[in-house]
This record gives structure tokens, C-alpha cells and sequence, in this order.
């Protein structure tokens, strides 16, 4: 038996997450949800893990600080000292309070661009990639509820279809797959 899957289109982030929730109670799965916004507090309805992102935001800032704390080590220290403003230039750490704005910018520059980088790749969305979104109007107007037949098996099709209708759907889509 091929798995099926049912789109479920909404007009209303609202409408959408009272619809979740409704569905969620009766015992169904929602599979995904594709929307043009973030949706706040739709994760937890539908049951999404929490991510794991501020982790690695932490993490990219750790190596840039500490490639910050090298560079600069190096460079002022080491390779090519200079007396800037009377300030003793044989010890990184009496020089240490004038790197701190540097330290902190480099920090941002690398968890940022850290985080940026890991998101497109976990959610594979790279330049490029052709978009995983069921129909275009999501990512301007509309709000879709995706269903797989697969996971929800206690319920037969068209249980499940009769029961996402009740919720105030604009346009009920089914494929095979």
C-alpha cells in the first residue's frame, strides 16, 4: 500500500494552530508544517524537538574567541609589536583589555555566520536546492497542515480527511507517494 499524503491549506496562522490542536488531542500526527512566518508556540502542538542551535551558537563563539585571543596574540604580540598609545607590547595580558572589543566582534562574526551555515544545511535549504514546500503560496499567503496516512494509521483516509475538514480548511490536497 502506497503511503498518502493530505494537505491541509489554511488562511489564519490562528485557525491553523486551533486546528492542530484539535487534531492533536483526537490522537492524529502532524507530519509538518509550511508557512510563509514562524508560527509561535505551533512546535510544542505538533510535538517538534527543541534545537539544538544556541548550542552550536556557543560553540562557534568559543572557536572564535579563541582564534581572536591567537590571532591577535600573534600578530601584536609576537610577529610584528608595536607601542600604540605607551602600552607594553612583550605580554598579551597587559594588553588584554584593549582586545576586548576586537575578542567580542570576532566572537559575534564567527557564531553568527556559524549559525547561519548550520541552519541551511540542517534544514536543507543551501542556494540552489529546489524548495520541499508543497505549494508556492506558502511562502506568501497561505498556512499548510501536512498528514501522512503512514503515521496516522488508527485512522483510516478518509477518518483522517473528515476530521481535518472540521477545522476550517481553505483547500484539502491528497498525494500518493
Amino acid at each position: 500500500m502506497a503511503d498518502r499524503v493530505i494537505y491541509a491549506m489554511y488562511d489564519d496562522d490562528e485557525i491553523l494552530k486551533d486546528g492542530a490542536k484539535k487534531l492533536v488531542a483526537k490522537g492524529v500526527k502532524v507530519e509538518e508544517v509550511f508557512s510563509p512566518f514562524p508560527i509561535h508556540g505551533i512546535d510544542p502542538i505538533i510535538g517538534v524537538e527543541q534545537t539544538r542551535l544556541g548550542i552550536f551558537a556557543f560553540i562557534y563563539g568559543l572557536i572564535g574567541l579563541t582564534l581572536a585571543t591567537t590571532g591577535m596574540w600573534f600578530m601584536m604580540i609576537i610577529d610584528w609589536p608595536m607601542n600604540i598609545g605607551g602600552k607594553p607590547s612583550f605580554s598579551y595580558m597587559e594588553n588584554m583589555l584593549s582586545f576586548v572589543p576586537i575578542s567580542f566582534e570576532f566572537t559575534v562574526l564567527c557564531a553568527a555566520h556559524g549559525m547561519a551555515i548550520t541552519y541551511l544545511i540542517a534544514n536543507r535549504t543551501l542556494p540552489g536546492m529546489k524548495a520541499q514546500n508543497p505549494d508556492p503560496r506558502t511562502t506568501d499567503d497561505k498556512f499548510v497542515m501536512e498528514f501522512r496516512t503512514s503515521q496516522n494509521k488508527q485512522f483510516t483516509a478518509d477518518e483522517l480527511e473528515a476530521m481535518v475538514k472540521s477545522t476550517g480548511i481553505v483547500e484539502l490536497e491528497q498525494k500518493d507517494i
